[in-house]
């Protein structure tokens, strides 16, 4: 009785416990690239052999428990063990079987599916080089219509909605949404070259079959062609540091003619955003815009108090960077002074001058040096960003 108890009690446990499955699926998601279509049938395939297999030693298993048992009265064919011989034959007849199986019923379809992973290069009509940094995405259009347009996508969830404690309403794509989407047109395969500027990411989309490590210094392949119109979500599959879970993807894969007009509308609004470096801004107006930025890129690692998470992400809040010139008696911008860090990056910190625009910059530095607990009173000029650059 008690173990019937116990045996009830496992049952329930189990079956509370399924109710906090927030998505549960039997089979892979749909897949929307042809990889992906390849890598579901490879998979269903080797599912079917595998079972087929398991069944079959099963089947001979239980029919030898069976059959040979000792109430049964089975009697051993013979009563002193095979030839070693022997042994070596039963042993190698299974291996020579599993090895068949293997490398020519599994092996062929894996090794279409490899070659099919791997070819980044035929018939592409398009080619995007991703960029996975601590911990955002760059997306950098290399030729096509869209041959120039350049943007970083970061996680647009309030962080007010991850912060410990927050008991309201979350976003319906909580964790899952961002500020600026990877737009593709549907049909065309597109060349992705990827890279990293800090550790290992890994762009990732379910439904796209393709997974990818982004290594710092090296320029690594894949490719994908989206034939079903839609949005598709991803992550970085890779354990990167704290902000690991706060780097989705989101692509947006669109017929040509839209795509050809998102690439209009982008290329406008990079040109305009191009000419606010030769405007003169005021120190409100940059105060406002650098708030945006620094809570888009910054606040992840500097918090959004400034105080930061020492030693690893130092406090901006009264720190020699943020309280100290910008220039030195030359003009020109100190070396590790505020512009230099932000330009150049140092240590985890990436260069952003490779992220961000001039204004972008400039309205950063100046929010931080009279936000965040700061008062410095200066005022950086994109124009100053500009030729900083140079």
């Amino acid at each position: 009785m008690q173990g019937f108890r116990k045996i009830v009690l496992g049952v329930s446990a189990l079956l509370i416990s399924l109710s906090a499955r927030a998505d549960y699926a039997w089979n892979f998601p749909e897949p929307v690239t042809p990889m992906a279509l390849d890598t579901l049938h490879v998979h269903n395939k080797f599912m079917l052999i595998s079972m087929a297999i398991f069944f079959v030693v099963l089947a001979i298993m239980i029919y030898s428990i069976f059959a040979h048992r000792k109430s049964k009265n089975f009697k051993p064919v013979a009563d002193k063990a095979p030839s070693t011989a022997t042994e070596i034959f039963w042993t190698l007849i299974p291996f020579v079987i599993l090895l068949l199986i293997d490398f020519v019923i599994m092996g062929i379809p894996a090794y279409h599916s490899v070659v099919m992973m791997e070819d980044t290069r035929n018939e592409a009509k398009m080619v995007i080089k991703i960029t996975g940094s601590q911990w955002r995405w760059q997306y950098e259009y290399l030729d096509g219509d869209a041959k120039g347009i350049k943007f970083v996508s970061n996680l647009s969830t309030p962080k007010v909605q991850t912060d410990k404690g927050y008991e309201g309403v979350k976003d319906e794509q909580y964790l899952l949404e961002v500020d600026n989407r990877l737009v593709l047109p549907v049909g065309e395969k597109v060349r992705i070259l990827m890279t990293a500027t800090d550790v290992l990411h890994n762009w990732w989309v379910p439904q796209f079959g393709s997974s990818r490590v982004a290594v710092p210094g090296f320029i690594r392949e894949t490719w994908v062609q989206v034939d079903k119109a839609g949005t598709y979500r991803g992550q970085c599959k890779e354990l990167c540091g704290k902000g690991h879970g706060y780097m989705p993807i989101v692509v947006d894969a669109v017929p040509m003619e839209e795509y050809k007009a998102w690439a209009v509308a982008k290329n406008a609004e990079m040109a305009k955003a191009a000419a606010g470096s030769d405007k003169e801004w005021t120190k409100d107006e940059l105060v406002a815009e650098g708030k945006v930025v620094y809570e888009k890129n910054c606040a992840v690692c500097h918090q959004a108090s400034g105080a930061g998470l020492p030693p690893a992400f130092p406090a901006l809040t009264g720190s020699k960077i943020t309280t100290s010139p910008i220039f030195g008696a030359d003009g020109k911008y100190l070396k590790d002074g505020h512009l230099d860090r932000v330009l150049n990056g140092v240590r985890v910190m990436p260069a952003w001058k490779a992220l961000l625009n001039d204004t972008e910059i400039a309205a950063v530095i100046t929010y931080e040096r009279n936000g965040l607990g700061n008062s410095v009173g200066d005022v950086l000029q994109p124009s100053q960003v500009k030729a900083a650059r140079q």
